[in-house]
């Protein structure tokens, strides 16, 4: 079955990280196995493995932050680098396009036409055979890169669809992740920019007092890409049931995300986790409770985040590869999801959602 995946940094992995996702994820792991640093031999993600794991298509990000914080490869000392450092991530994805590796999906006919051919390969009988080219959704993880919201129409053009205006700390645009601010001076003009240009807001990342502001500023279309429940999972990063239930409302779609920290209370980066056991059975979790809060299995998907800056050591402990995204069909039946419901999840809430937003 393909696979849709809400969330991944391919280019912040390849740029950022400098690794070349041409190579598969194993024999990266030994190139940097005298590596020291975070993540490193440690890695998910390259389009090898998104092939062999049928993601047909991926939401994947521009990030480069301007927080006031600086900080190698993410956090810039001025709006330009941000700026400088998104267009080269943007430009990354347009030379594996020029090579006829990926595709750039933008609009509903490149869509339609781009999971039809995957639909038909992933039926064939001999899946020795070369699969299509990838699909990138580009969406923009920190809106900071924006050097004003009257640019935002230049980024439209050059294919950026989604945007979430905040990631880590206080942005040129909004609170996101771990502190309590709210909207900044900039970010009404770009909500209102957005809305005309019919590019959905992705909430992920939003600190709770940007989210309630932003929904009440825009009334385009809203997902959360990679997030998960806080009553799961007790922490900021998460969304309570309000939230969900807001972003459900506005007929949105929500991706649950895999990293440990996010499935299982308790888990905590850095620290010795041995005692906590985490599967893919922890997201089946995550995936039910939005589930019960929207009544019905259309407004869930996966948002991995596999490639975030981690490793192996930081996601679910059967799963080795992003290709390994296939074993949520398993866990999924097991719970009780019938072939279509399971079908939606994995692959068409997503495909819906960018059908909804991008026709007229």
């Amino acid at each position: 079955m393909i696979i849709v995946d809400g969330h991944l940094d391919l280019a912040l992995n390849a740029l950022q990280n400098n690794r070349d996702l041409m190579l598969d994820a194993y024999t990266t792991r030994a190139l940097e196995s005298n590596t020291v640093g975070k993540g490193k031999a440690k890695g998910t993600v390259a389009l090898p493995d998104m092939r062999r794991g049928r993601v047909a298509l991926c939401f994947t990000t521009l990030c480069a932050r301007c927080t006031g914080h600086t900080a190698p490869h993410i956090d810039f000392g001025s709006p330009m680098q941000a700026y400088g450092v998104a267009q080269g991530q943007l430009a990354y994805y347009r030379a594996l396009e020029r090579e006829r590796h990926v595709r750039v999906v933008t609009n509903c006919q490149q869509l339609d036409s781009h999971i039809e051919q995957w639909q038909r390969w992933d039926s064939q009988s001999d899946t020795d055979s070369a699969s299509p080219p990838l699909g990138l959704v580009v969406s923009m993880e920190s809106a900071d890169p924006i050097l004003a919201p009257n640019q935002l129409e230049e980024w439209w053009a050059s294919g950026l669809r989604l945007i979430g205006p905040a990631h880590f700390g206080v942005g040129r645009y909004a609170g996101g992740t771990g502190c309590n601010i709210g909207l900044r001076e900039l970010a009404p003009a770009l909500l209102s920019e957005m809305e005309r240009l019919r590019i959905p807001l992705d909430t992920t990342h939003l600190s709770d007092e940007s989210f309630w502001q932003a929904l009440d500023h825009f009334g385009g279309r809203v997902l959360a890409s990679h997030t998960n429940s806080r009553k799961l999972v007790p922490h900021q990063r998460e969304f309570d049931d309000a939230q969900l239930r807001a972003i459900l409302e506005r007929d949105g779609v929500i991706g649950v995300t895999l990293g440990n920290w996010q499935l299982l209370q308790g888990w905590i980066v850095g620290a010795k986790n041995e005692h906590l056991h985490v599967t893919l059975d922890r997201a089946v979790d995550h995936i039910d409770h939005i589930c019960q809060l929207a009544g019905d299995n259309e407004h869930v998907a996966i948002g991995s985040d596999l490639d975030g800056g981690v490793g192996t050591d930081e996601f679910p402990a059967d799963l080795d590869t992003i290709a390994d995204l296939q074993r949520f069909e398993e866990r999924l039946s097991k719970r009780g999801y019938s072939g279509e419901a399971i079908a939606d999840i994995l692959h068409q809430n997503w495909i819906d959602f960018l059908r909804m937003s991008w026709s007229a």
